[in-house]
């Protein structure tokens, strides 16, 4: 297997190095524009279920901490695999982004798992973002060979690990996360409702009416003519 992900990051950092500069420039930063990205998509996710039920604000607080134990769950995996980078261990291959230092191993990608852990993350709190951070972290993570600092099996490694532990170390925290959201988040103003006041309808007596208004002298009272006498 290591063969054939060597061979495949020959092929791939060879087609890389003949593509414009700007497309190898954009592969550089790129990967890291796009967790970023994935930054942003957190607190709008956040923000999104402010409102919504506690378990649900609970998926979306959780989704950068889970993030997080998936990152540190891959460098565990570093350091005891501590497999050379790809651009020392491969001779005559021309890599895109600059090595990285000795002692910062390949296996797996933190990239790649950062990235998938986003994207599994936030598609557990988030469900309609599922088809755009899926495979925007399939491209970030190819991004890493194509720069030439991964070899093929170091970000798929990083990609199954993270899209697998961040949701399950989110459900795995929830239940005890929801209470604790439920109550220490601010509760909404209390809002003022309208209150129904029975009425009661007087009927008026047509002919009083008028008698009353002949009481007063009311200009507009109807007026009784006498018969005239001969």
């Amino acid at each position: 297997m290591i063969n054939t992900s060597t061979d495949l990051y020959r092929a791939i950092t060879e087609f890389a190095s003949s593509t414009p500069s700007w497309l190898q420039s954009f592969a550089d930063w790129g990967t890291d524009f796009g967790l970023g990205l994935f930054g942003v998509l957190f607190l709008l996710g956040i923000w999104r279920e402010r409102r919504g039920t506690a378990r649900a604000l609970a998926l979306a607080l959780l989704a950068p901490a889970a993030t997080i134990g998936a990152y540190a769950t891959s460098e565990i995996v570093k350091t005891l695999v501590q497999q050379e980078r790809p651009c020392r261990a491969v001779a005559g291959v021309i890599a895109i982004a600059e090595c990285p230092a000795v002692g910062d191993w390949s296996f797996p990608s933190n990239h790649a798992t950062i990235a998938a852990a986003s994207a599994g993350a936030l598609a557990l709190a988030w469900r309609r973002t599922l088809p755009l951070v899926l495979p925007l972290a399939a491209v970030m993570a190819f991004s890493r060979v194509f720069v030439g600092v991964h070899y093929p099996h170091d970000v798929a490694a990083g990609y199954l690990l993270g899209v697998t532990a961040a949701p399950l170390l989110a459900l795995a925290l929830v239940p005890a996360a929801t209470p604790l959201v439920d109550r220490f988040r601010p509760e909404p103003p209390p809002t003022i409702t309208a209150v129904d006041v029975p009425t009661q309808r007087i009927r008026v007596d047509p002919a009083s009416a008028v008698t009353q208004r002949m009481r007063v002298g009311d200009p507009s009272a109807p007026t009784q003519q006498l018969p005239r006498v001969r």
